[in-house]
């Protein structure tokens, strides 16, 4: 299952299964776990995990040393999930001592062509981000996110969870739980509602959301003020995470 002209490390640990393309360079410290296909020319390097069933499609370059200026050789990794497709030229750096020395995707993405995962971002699961998008260092990003091609998120940013950005976006603020922004900079545009109905949101959640939407972003009042109107309502699960989500900004809100 490994192709002649790879080169892999006798002290990588791979699943008897994994496949390995042509001309790949597979690093000392590589883990790659069952089922997993490595396509043509790809470098997995540094400290770097992998699980089950990932697809990486040629020319990527997975646990590369970060590009802090502050790195400097420290022993630092990357952990990958299962069920992810990563396309062709993605870069997936490893993290910083600075932070917890880890950047981690889950599982379930699919990251297209030429999409870069700065050092120490937190990706979790069934999320997209198309051609180019980027993300700067230390970026966290809830489950079910999507990201447009050539967009782009400042380190440190905080991406809740079932939110979506536009193609091109330039986005230097976080954006809360269901959220759609779009921009540069980018702007809040109202609530994810075709993203929540394609997964299987009832109508009534949907319009829960909404109204704690027009109470954050379009009534003008101050984040304290809206928080207090929103934990006076009646519990709802998904609008305690979209509560939790404005509550976890550090940078400000993408309003």
């Amino acid at each position: 299952m490994i192709h002649p002209t790879a080169i892999v490390d006798p002290g990588a640990r791979l699943a008897d299964d994994v496949e390995i393309g042509p001309f790949c360079v597979i690093g000392a410290d590589v883990e790659i776990g069952a089922g997993t296909m490595v396509g043509p020319h790809v470098v997995i390097k540094g400290t770097t995990i992998i699980g089950e069933r990932n697809r990486i499609f040629q020319f990527a370059s997975i646990g590369e040393d970060c590009q802090d200026k502050k790195y400097a050789g420290e022993p630092t990794r990357l952990e990958i999930g299962d069920d992810n497709v990563i396309r062709e030229g993605v870069t997936l750096h490893r993290g910083t001592v600075q932070d917890a020395s880890l950047t981690r995707i889950g599982s379930r993405n699919l990251l297209m062509a030429y999409a870069h995962v700065g050092h120490d971002c937190i990706i979790g699961d069934d999320c997209i981000m198309a051609n180019q998008a980027t993300l700067g260092g230390h970026v966290h990003v809830g489950n079910h996110v999507i990201l447009g091609g050539l967009s782009a998120v400042h380190q440190f940013c905080h991406v809740g969870e079932h939110a979506m950005a536009g193609g091109g976006s330039i986005i230097t603020k976080d954006i809360a739980a269901f959220v759609m922004v779009n921009g540069h900079p980018a702007e809040a545009h109202g609530l994810n509602s075709v993203g929540l109905k394609r997964r299987g949101f009832a109508r009534e959640t949907i319009s829960a959301l909404n109204t704690a939407y027009k109470t954050v972003f379009r009534q003008g009042l101050t984040l304290a003020q809206a928080l207090e109107q929103l934990e006076a309502e009646p519990p709802l699960a998904e609008r305690d995470i979209f509560i939790t989500s404005l509550k976890a900004s550090t940078r400000g809100l993408t309003r």
